[in-house]
């Protein structure tokens, strides 16, 4: 069995003046025998110097060009070792050149997935966790004094900590000097559907394991997950937060018709030196390498409570002026909003719920006579079988800038542009499965469980994309007039309500503006909200943000390059997979952006995707 990646990755200062992380995510395409190979590699620049974010984008650039040079291979765990190797000595020979920067150095974890294959190499104290079955198994070693207290404790020899040692001293890193422990998969770990790997620096360890698991478990896909960690560890307002960087992978089963992406590069950014390309690898020959911890314990002893790394910070200023002329001298810029698209995604089935929170009274049915109802110029047309259709609103025409302002918050969103709308009637709430099981009764399409919810105030969910397409055509039947999903350049449109922040009320989630996980609603994360529970945008349509995401018609492309700019639904890309905009009761609360695009296969269900109609004038 085959496997493919979803794969989404973010960044956050914290409490630091700048940003000291920087990572890679490679798409690097087929190996030889047609399995899906991605480089994920993180370097945390050591904040006991002023240049760490040098060493880290150093490092970063170093190891990748190293690897690409021998893919594919199959002495994996070898060639990460020699890339980590020769990173080390690019720094060397950085410092050999400008001596202030003596004493720069980064942690770094790198991860190499081959299809169902995990295989890593790692310095330090950064992260490679793998999440199954709600247990967070952390992959590589940690190499600070604390984790070695733990190991010398479990093999039966108590050591007494030495004083003006922390816990959190790192007893390996990359400074250019000789590395005194690397760890390295010399076997793979064996992945399947389902998983989850994040790596993530050091700046993670402000939440536990189980916050770490429970924030997984409610994100339904790599993006909604690394919005969701970050957006904890902001939350917890730890004092001198530390930078964390955070890429998470889900394993997804590969369909048989899936063909390749062509190899790209995803390169993140960190400040001050925001992008890192190749840089002249020497050749020098390295003397061999000594693995032994108890003598770095005796070095580190020595150094006391300001550690080994933090030895030589020097002169700090001319170290960062000389260090940024270095890398600018040494590096070309990688391309620019380079971007690799992550593959398609099966979302995983929802959870059982135990909550059992009393719901409000079932809100009463719209009137079906006469056919206007309560809002000025909402209608429902009438169908020929019998009853009316869904609540239906004219919104008007007009010009809006799509998209976000930044590729640093997600590569999909970029680059905005000017899209002109033409006039057209959307339904006011999410169709109903009352709605819904109106047309599969007269066709004879399976009915999605209604999970006890009453069928009239509730959204439709686990409907794919092919169900909401066959509906639309049954409601242009039925009524005479043409039905159909919005094009995505109209979704936005629509929710937007002529606003131009993230959300139609501000540039905050807020508190009771909508339906979603961590929104502070007064209803459970278990289920959707009933239809109109929340406020309406200007435009006069509700649960355009939250309760469940909506399919409309576009195939999925991995930015807006060549898009189009007047309103249509934007076919090529990969058609096998569908956008879903608005996000969701079970997701956090950055996914109901207006901007914000996720993704499914067009042919399944999804536990928290439902619908919204169009209808031309």
């Amino acid at each position: 069995m085959k496997v493919e990646f979803d794969i989404a990755s973010d960044q956050i200062d914290g409490a630091r003046d700048y940003q000291e992380d920087a990572y890679m995510v490679n798409q690097l395409g087929e190996a030889e025998n047609g399995d899906i190979c991605s480089l994920i590699i993180m370097a945390d620049g050591m904040g006991g110097h002023a240049a760490g974010n040098v060493a880290s984008n150093m490092v970063v650039a170093t190891f990748n060009k190293t690897f690409q040079a021998k893919f594919p291979t199959t002495e994996v765990a070898e060639v990460l070792t020699d890339a980590l190797n020769r990173s080390n000595d690019q720094i060397r020979a950085s410092v050999k050149e400008t001596p202030a920067l003596r004493g720069m150095g980064c942690t770094m974890v790198t991860a190499y997935v081959q299809d169902n294959n995990l295989y890593w190499v790692s310095v330090g104290d950064s992260h490679l966790y793998l999440i199954r079955d709600r247990e967070l198994i952390k992959q590589n070693a940690d190499h600070s004094y604390g984790a070695y207290l733990d190991m010398m404790k479990e093999q039966g020899m108590e050591i007494d900590e030495q004083a003006g040692m922390s816990r959190n001293m790192l007893m390996s890193a990359m400074t250019g000097e000789e590395i005194s422990s690397i760890d390295v998969s010399d076997t793979p770990v064996k992945l399947r559907p389902g998983d989850r790997v994040i790596v993530a620096s050091d700046g993670l360890d402000t939440l536990g394991a189980g916050a770490i698991i429970q924030y997984s478990s409610w994100s339904a896909t790599a993006k909604e997950c690394v919005y969701a960690l970050l957006r904890a560890v902001e939350d917890a307002n730890k004092i001198n937060q530390d930078n964390t960087t955070l890429i998470v992978i889900d394993i997804k089963e590969r369909e048989v018709r899936y063909e390749a992406e062509p190899a790209a590069v995803i390169a993140a950014p960190a400040e001050p030196v925001s992008r890192v390309a190749d840089v002249e690898i020497p050749e020098e020959p390295r003397e061999p390498r000594s693995y032994k911890w108890l003598v770095w314990l005796i070095v580190l002893g020595l150094f006391g409570g300001g550690g080994y790394f933090a030895w030589q910070q020097g002169i700090i200023d001319d170290a960062m002026e000389k260090g940024t002329d270095l890398v600018e001298s040494t590096t070309q810029t990688i391309e620019a909003e380079l971007e690799a698209e992550p593959e398609p995604v099966t979302e995983p089935e929802a959870e059982p719920m135990v909550e059992d929170e009393p719901e409000p009274e079932p809100a009463p049915e719209p009137e079906i006579e006469p056919t206007y109802v309560d809002k000025p110029d909402a209608f429902r047309d009438r169908l020929k079988s019998g009853g009316y259709g869904p609540t239906m609103i004219k919104v008007p025409a007009g010009t809006f800038r799509m998209g976000g302002a930044s590729s640093i918050v997600a590569t999909d969103e970029v680059p905005r542009r000017e899209v002109t709308v033409p006039s057209f009637m959307v339904s006011v709430y999410e169709v109903t499965f009352a709605d819904y099981y109106r047309f599969a009764d007269a066709t004879g399409r399976k009915k999605p469980k209604n999970n006890g919810w009453d069928v009239k105030t509730h959204p439709v969910v686990d409907v794919s994309w092919d169900d909401a397409i066959a509906y639309t055509r049954w409601l242009s039947k039925e009524t005479g007039m043409r039905y159909r999903l919005l094009s995505e350049a109209e979704w936005e449109y629509m929710a937007r309500g002529g606003t131009t922040t993230s959300f139609w009320w501000g540039t905050k989630p807020g508190v009771g503006n909508a339906h979603c996980f961590d929104c502070k609603s007064d209803f459970s994360t278990s289920k959707p909200a009933k239809i109109g529970t929340y406020k309406p945008n200007p435009f006069g349509i509700h649960d355009t943000a939250g309760n469940v995401y909506e399919w409309v018609h576009d195939c999925y492309h991995r930015n807006y390059q060549d898009a189009p700019i007047d309103g249509s639904v934007w076919e090529g890309g990969d058609c096998d997979v569908r956008v879903v905009r608005g996000g969701a009761y079970r997701s956090p609360a950055n996914s109901m952006r207006v901007e914000n695009r996720e993704k499914f296969k067009s042919g399944k269900g999804q536990y928290n995707v439902g619908i919204r109609v169009a209808r031309e004038l």
